[in-house]
């Protein structure tokens, strides 16, 4: 074994950085094939706002949501169960309602809301939620500590939810901001998690690089720390047929002169990756993988159904095996699972 690689004692862990939508659908399909004490998953927060005296945590909740089963397929966010009676109120009000809070979905903004104001820290009320929606895997953020992701567009500097609710990334973006990066910590559980002798890897979600990963990579000691544990480091592309699956990260990387397709979102993440997953209907760049460093492998990313869930999750599993083994026997080459 390469000195380098830590021996896996008992059932093996993983950490998992992921953002709202798009990441949790991988996160649902690694909740169905491994334990829950084998994950911990780290949320994007610098989407976190103030809205209406209430601090909404949007891809924290979209995570939770979905391992409870709770999502609407049809709208792509929030619960599948809602209602409306409280927004409509409020526009008649003259409130502000751009950003659409459902009823149900209030009452988690409530209680995060009054966890905060009794000392609370945000892991300790994710903790506590999640519990009352029965959920059992471990969700934490990326930190307790407030950052906040800024928008510098051609319409002047925006906040997050005004660029990508209000706005509906329309602006052109002309670079992103991360405030209160220096000053955030890691969150506890996550320093804890990656010094555990299991530790098999660490997951990157296809969630959009820019918005949701960065900020978890931008905390102070981030990189370092998932770097520290010499553990395989694998990424899924959000990016398709030189399309994103949801949302805008294709538009963010042409805006900001980055290639738009699966080797654009590898050279993203750069150094930090060993294993990257791209979609097989992207193809037309295996050869240009195969010139890069970085091992890299093709399977269907789509993830459609349940069934496309866990074998995405699965593929990207064994892919991590795989790279283990090649830090013991040599070179790892691409293949297309």
């Amino acid at each position: 074994m390469n000195s380098s690689q830590k021996p896996v004692k008992g059932r093996p862990k993983y950490i998992v950085l992921t953002g709202g939508v798009g990441g949790a659908k991988l996160c649902q399909g690694l909740a169905r094939v491994l334990e829950p004490s084998q994950l911990l998953f780290v949320v994007n927060t610098g989407d976190d706002f103030t809205h209406l005296g209430l601090h909404i945590s949007p891809d924290v909740d979209s995570l939770m949501y979905a391992l409870a089963g709770l999502s609407s397929r049809e709208r792509g966010w929030g619960r599948d169960d809602e209602t409306w009676n409280c927004l409509e109120t409020l526009k008649k009000l003259g409130g502000e309602s751009w950003f659409r809070l459902g009823d149900r979905d209030l009452a988690l903004h409530l209680k995060r809301t009054a966890d905060l104001a009794a000392g609370k820290t945000l892991t300790q009320s994710i903790a506590s939620i999640k519990k009352g929606l029965r959920v059992k895997n471990r969700i934490v953020p990326m930190s307790n500590d407030p950052v906040r992701t800024k928008i510098d567009t051609d319409e002047g500097m925006l906040s997050f939810q005004e660029y990508f609710v209000s706005r509906q990334c329309q602006p052109k973006v002309n670079r992103v901001v991360y405030q209160g990066t220096w000053d955030a910590r890691m969150a506890s559980s996550v320093h804890t998690f990656l010094q555990s002798a299991e530790l098999r890897g660490t997951i990157i979600c296809p969630s959009n690089p820019v918005l949701s990963i960065d900020p978890i990579l931008e905390v102070e000691g981030m990189r370092d720390w998932l770097r520290f544990p010499h553990t395989p480091r694998v990424a899924v592309s959000p990016i398709i047929g030189g399309e994103a699956v949801k949302g805008p990260t294709a538009k963010i990387f042409k805006e900001l002169g980055k290639e738009v397709n699966a080797i654009g979102v590898a050279k993203h993440y750069g150094t930090l990756l060993d294993g990257f997953i791209y979609d097989r209907r992207d193809h037309y760049l295996e050869t240009r993988f195969k010139g890069m460093p970085l091992p890299a492998r093709s399977t269907d990313t789509l993830m459609q159904t349940d069934a496309d869930k866990e074998a995405l999750a699965r593929n990207v599993l064994q892919f991590i095996d795989d790279i283990s083994l090649e830090n013991v026997f040599g070179k790892l080459e691409p293949y297309d699972a």
